[in-house]
């Protein structure tokens, strides 16, 4: 089943890739490998902004980690490379979280939980979950993914 029919049959629709905010790729492929920049969270079209501990629930963080996994699928998308996913290898995602706050994986599990509904296997992946006192924009997480592609 192509990547497109299985995201159809979830019901998912992917948003439009955001374009950079600064002087960077949103993808780079380089050796079978598609590097993809730290994506934001986007939800009806607005940022996730806030921090984790402060002003955002370990729910609507796990919520915005998600909206990042679907901007990685867009951009790869854009990028004419969603079909060739051979496999998620790995996810970065940065939590804006106060000092006290420890659940970044539960929050995390939204992307990563998120390559798994659309890659199967293959989207089971290794992971950091990163606490950061401030994230671009103020948003509320960031991830950013590695991920190996069937060559041709």
């Amino acid at each position: 089943m192509s990547i497109e029919a299985r995201l159809a049959e979830l019901g998912i629709t992917l948003p439009p890739a955001a374009a950079p905010v600064a002087a960077y790729q949103p993808v780079v492929v380089a050796n079978g490998m598609a590097h993809v920049s730290g994506q934001l969270p986007f939800i009806d079209g607005q940022l996730v902004t806030g921090r984790l501990g402060e002003n955002v629930s370990t729910e609507d963080g796990y919520a915005a980690a998600r909206a990042c996994g679907l901007m990685i699928a867009a951009q790869l998308k854009a990028a004419g490379v969603l079909e060739k996913v051979e496999r998620v290898v790995k996810l970065g995602a940065f939590v804006n979280s106060t000092p006290e706050f420890t659940d970044q994986p539960k929050v995390a599990n939204g992307a990563s939980e998120l390559m798994f509904e659309i890659f199967g296997e293959a989207g089971r992946h290794a992971r950091s979950a990163v606490g950061v006192p401030v994230l671009p924009l103020g948003a509320a997480v960031e991830v950013d993914a590695v991920i190996a592609l069937a060559v041709d």
